[in-house]
């Protein structure tokens, strides 16, 4: 059974910096892509950030890009966030592909599996 669990969500202020981590289990994605999407309250998810595969490239929404950074390390993606702003607020999702990305890294569509979500509030 695939799992995707995340953790480091919590409150920071304006201009802080939260790591969030994600572990999978149940399969190996080594070589499949890995990303996070957020969803803010009466909102749709949007994607954040996306690897393509350990080692391979990172794509960031243009929100986050310069402020937020993509890493994995074997069975876990972590999403390093800085300069912290009150509309990253949300909950953020762990997500990764079961193959090919057919509908673009972007799309909460190419991915198969998801994590529980982790809050992240950003005070002002």
């Amino acid at each position: 059974q695939v799992q995707l669990v995340e953790s480091g969500g919590g409150l920071v202020q304006a201009g802080g910096s939260l790591r969030l981590s994600c572990a999978a289990s149940g399969r190996n994605f080594n070589r499949n892509y890995m990303g996070w999407f957020r969803q803010a309250s009466g909102k749709e998810r949007e994607f954040v950030a996306s690897s393509s595969w350990s080692g391979g490239g990172t794509y960031y929404a243009d929100s986050v890009k310069g402020r937020f950074t993509i890493s994995r390390d074997n069975a876990k993606v972590y999403l390093q966030m800085s300069s912290l702003k009150p509309e990253d607020t949300a909950v953020y999702y762990c997500a990764a592909s079961g193959g090919g990305i057919t509908y673009g890294y972007r799309s909460p569509r190419s991915y198969n599996y998801w994590g529980q979500g982790t809050q992240v509030t950003v005070s002002s």
